[in-house]
């Protein structure tokens, strides 16, 4: 089992951790549990109070947050995004993500086909453009800054906390993205993405990869869109501005791509 997790702990440290191989001092240790905190239990709890109480729309007060977590990256001077972009992973890997979505997908959808039949395939079936739309964007809009911030942030600023208790680290992770999904207020939201968080986590800290955990995460997002699951990821305010003016760009760009 050590050797699935080879990299040292302190190669996941932030720029502001000592960059030795004993890790950061107690203050410093004490500092980063504070911050993870604040901003992977404060910061979901402030997002629901404007969604719910505020009235807010989702799209538009958490993209500013997730694109806060991305500057921090790009400001830290010991991460470099053209590294995060350029590593690969190991057809062994995909094969991984492939098989695991193929089963634990084919329950789900056999699941909401079995007991909510009135809601599978209702939204591609029924609402098809819209459908067709939030496909494209899901990836490009959600799925990036969120593996930005929960997979590569998370492992690049705290991982000296867990140093070579790397079990601790994947765990905290998936349960902290579940948290994060308390905005939508129902317990299938939570539990659901904590153990897809889980798993994502296990699939960064083993690959290194930001494309595998790009991808795993992509195809979990589709199917829940797909199956009808995604009645479990509405607020109840409604992000059609935001995603009208998105739908804008999509077109001006499919205008000057001619097609």
């Amino acid at each position: 089992m050590a050797g699935e997790f080879s990299t040292p702990p302190w190669l996941s440290a932030g720029g502001s951790v000592a960059r030795d191989g004993n890790g950061p001092g107690l203050l410093m240790r004490g500092w980063l549990f504070i911050e993870l905190l604040l901003l992977f239990v404060g910061l979901p709890l402030a997002l629901k109070h404007a969604v719910h109480i505020e009235r807010m729309p989702l799209f538009m007060v958490l993209q500013p947050v997730l694109l806060a977590f991305v500057v921090f990256l790009l400001w830290d001077r010991w991460f470099l995004l053209r590294r995060e972009f350029v590593k690969g992973f190991r057809f062994t890997d995909l094969l991984s993500i492939l098989a695991i979505f193929a089963v634990g997908g084919g329950m789900v959808a056999a699941y909401m086909a079995q007991e909510m039949p009135e809601r599978f395939l209702a939204f591609p079936t029924q609402r098809y453009e819209t459908y067709e739309r939030v496909m494209i964007l899901y990836p490009l809009v959600s799925v990036l800054t969120q593996e930005l911030v929960y997979r590569t942030f998370f492992f690049h600023r705290y991982g000296a906390l867990f140093g070579a208790w790397r079990w601790p680290m994947i765990l905290t992770n998936g349960m902290l993205f579940g948290f994060a999904h308390i905005v939508f207020d129902n317990m299938v939201a939570i539990i659901g993405t904590g153990v897809i968080g889980t798993l994502l986590a296990y699939r960064y800290a083993t690959t290194r990869s930001f494309w595998a955990v790009f991808i795993e995460h992509t195809l979990w997002g589709w199917l829940v869109f797909t199956v009808g699951l995604n009645k479990y990821f509405f607020t109840g305010i409604s992000n059609m501005p935001a995603w009208d003016h998105m739908n804008d760009w999509i077109e001006a760009v499919q205008r000057h791509l001619g097609i």
